[in-house]
């Protein structure tokens, strides 16, 4: 149960804080290097499908290792390095292979990963500590 609870509550901040970073720097960041290369709607399904494999990937390998040490450091760091990785591939990839990418989104869009998925991994630490006994 405590892994189910540490999966939704990481599941609510990332998707609060994805949701309020998305809404800010969408027109700001993304739409004036990537233009019509954006869909002006969501694509739900695959949307849908990335968060619950990277809260899955997050759940697994930062806060279940930290649960199990009690650490809430283990979460932020574990956390941290995930999401690095996790953006990362996502975005080197794109700005090795598309040429309307640009470094600043890369280096935007990794910093803003490894932020989020550090802070959701310790939601989910917390999360898990605090409503499960």
């Amino acid at each position: 149960m405590r892994y189910v609870v540490a999966y939704l509550s990481s599941a609510l901040v990332m998707a609060v804080l994805d949701a309020i970073w998305l809404t800010l720097m969408g027109d700001r960041l993304y739409r004036p290097v990537l233009g019509d290369w954006m869909n002006r709607q969501v694509n739900w399904p695959p949307a849908i499908a990335f968060y619950l494999l990277f809260l899955f990937g997050l759940t697994v390998l930062a806060t279940a290792p930290a649960l199990q040490q009690g650490s809430w450091t283990k979460a932020a760091i574990n956390g941290a390095v995930f999401g690095l990785v996790a953006y990362a591939t996502y975005d080197l990839t794109n700005h090795a292979t598309l040429g309307r990418w640009s470094t600043t989104i890369t280096l935007a869009d990794m910093a803003w990963g490894t932020f989020l998925a550090c802070t959701a991994a310790m939601a989910g630490y917390f999360g898990s500590r605090w409503l499960v006994r």
